[in-house]
């Protein structure tokens, strides 16, 4: 069983499905302890079982053999302690800004001056105050993930599981949200998975960077960075420090 300090814990997890009348092995087998608070972002090559990984976690899937476990408990299903981040945002445009974040608690019975609270008090975490009125369709791309993640926080998960959400956006949009969420994560005290396929983007959000190997993916790489999450700017990305450990990151995945 994993200890409190583990957040989630993968023991001998294995994932295949039918692909076309043939097995697919897509992961594993793996073990992985992830520690609360910790920021974890996993990257590898296209099809490694990245985006499979984390619905194992999520409890969208069910490992074909092992146990995921979250906060010492099997994942048997999704659950309020895991807040998931898609690729898209997946607002509902019928519904304002605000009453898109405030549709978790609203659902679990929150009167509407409370809901309302409590959404108000994310979209100012995420930088959307003044959108709060707004449509979702009125919103930029970024500032719809934005407003996704303030979604997800109005839950107060435990974990947070991210595949690959800046992925559809600019490079320099990117950049800003990468900075967002560092800033988000530091202040909130959560545990994150972030799912990528940018070498550059795990090595300046994970404060521990894991690689999978070509399918069936396994944990060929994991290593802290020899940076503070505190010092993530975008100066840090042109430290020596910076671009020798994303090097290195490169190196595991061109010589898996």
């Amino acid at each position: 069983m994993p200890s409190a300090a583990e957040a989630i814990a993968l023991r001998g997890v294995a994932h295949r499905y039918d692909g076309r009348g043939a097995e697919v092995h897509a992961l594993g087998p793996l073990d992985l302890d992830i520690e609360a608070g910790e920021f974890v972002a996993l990257v590898g090559p296209s099809g490694c079982g990245k985006t499979t990984l984390l619905q194992l976690l999520a409890g969208f899937l069910t490992p074909s053999t092992g146990n995921v476990l979250v906060g010492g408990a099997q994942v048997r299903a999704p659950g309020p302690e895991r807040g998931v981040v898609f690729q898209q945002p997946n607002l509902y445009p019928w519904l304002s800004v605000r009453e898109n974040v405030a549709l978790g608690p609203r659902l679990r019975g929150a009167r509407r001056a409370a809901r309302h609270a409590i959404a108000d008090e994310q979209l100012a975490r995420v930088g959307l105050t003044e959108f709060a009125a707004a449509a979702p369709y009125e919103l930029s791309g970024g500032m719809q993930q934005r407003c996704q993640i303030a979604r997800v926080l109005a839950n107060d998960p435990a974990i947070m599981l991210l595949d690959e959400p800046f992925g559809a956006l600019d490079a320099l949009t990117r950049e800003r949200l990468q900075t967002e969420l560092l800033r988000v994560w530091l202040g909130s005290g959560k545990t994150a998975l972030f799912i990528t396929h940018s070498v550059e983007e795990a090595v300046f959000l994970g404060t521990r960077v894991l690689v999978l190997s070509p399918r069936p993916g396994q944990i060929i790489f994991d290593e802290r960075p020899p940076f503070a999450p505190e010092d993530r700017t975008d100066a840090l990305r042109g430290d020596p420090a910076f671009v020798a450990f994303r090097e290195q990151v490169r190196a595991a995945i061109r010589d898996s």
